[in-house]
């Protein structure tokens, strides 16, 4: 069996009569609302051979949908890329844009993201670009600058409510993950060290610098600790580093990603937040613990 999951923008009525008309068509059990007017979705027997035909039609009208088997939905543990993820800015290129380079040192992370860059060397270019740069200035881009993606408190909360697990793993920098991670409730977090000295940053990151692979290395460290198994994660990224962790992930979710990145995954949230996550493991609105 499959299930069939239907997801409005934030903001926008998830039109009943769509729904219905989709349902009616792929032959599926009653409609179930999850949420009035923003998530609804309805057993299949089987997955619909124009899946991607209908899901691009729906972007059009900004709905996201999502077919995934019945079976294993609710997962015991969620694995979450930081940047343009759980926060809403890239933290280096808003470091950088402290440091005068920001325009430089975004279209390289633009294009790392999208795959196009070797990330480790990505990195160390832009962080070398960063070379005596106040230390100070991170904790006033953490105030000023960082803004939590939609939805992370809840679906964080709701997860540990029901006995899950939740780690931040990043690309980025532990002077952020450390403080994202104790703001949202994560239970830990992994990502690269900025190296300074005498108050200003060095322009060196830490080795060995945590990217793809290092992501996979952690979804299976943390999985082999707790006793479960991938199958049991749910991981969300957007990112060309995050697609190794995303394709081991027992539901590996291509949240606001970039196209290469998206048409690598199943499953793909672009309209909604990341209450998103709990719809597709199955919650209802009324579950969610904030």
């Amino acid at each position: 069996m499959f299930t069939a999951l239907l997801l409005s923008a934030p903001g926008t009525q998830l039109d009943p009569i769509l729904a219905e008309n989709l349902r009616s068509a792929w032959g599926g059990s009653a409609l179930d609302w999850l949420s009035p007017g923003e998530a609804v979705e309805f057993g299949l027997p089987a997955m619909p051979d124009n899946r991607w035909d209908v899901w691009a039609d729906l972007q059009q009208a900004r709905v996201d949908l999502v077919i995934q088997r019945t079976d294993g939905r609710r997962k015991k543990m969620l694995l979450a890329d930081m940047d343009s993820t759980m926060i809403q800015q890239e933290c280096i290129d808003e470091l950088a844009a402290e440091a005068g380079v920001g325009e430089r040192v975004a279209e390289i992370t633009r294009r790392a993201m999208n795959g196009e860059l070797d990330f480790e060397g990505a990195l160390i270019e832009r962080v070398g670009l960063l070379k005596d740069l106040d230390e100070a200035v991170i904790a006033r881009v953490l105030s000023e600058r960082i803004t939590h993606m939609p939805g992370g408190r809840e679906l964080i909360a709701t997860m540990k409510a029901n006995g899950g697990h939740a780690a931040l793993v990043s690309g980025g920098f532990t002077a952020f993950t450390e403080n994202v991670a104790e703001a949202l409730g994560f239970h830990e977090h992994r990502a690269n060290t900025l190296l300074a000295a005498g108050g200003k940053l060095t322009g060196e990151v830490a080795r060995p610098i945590l990217g793809r692979e290092a992501k996979v290395q952690a979804l299976n460290e943390i999985t082999a600790r707790l006793g479960i198994t991938p199958d049991d994660v749910i991981a969300v990224g957007d990112g060309a580093n995050d697609l190794g962790m995303l394709g081991l992930a027992g539901t590996g979710v291509a949240l606001h990603a970039k196209p290469v990145v998206a048409e690598q995954c199943e499953v793909r949230v672009n309209h909604g937040d990341l209450t998103a996550l709990l719809y597709i493991q199955g919650y209802r609105r009324e579950m969610f613990a904030i």
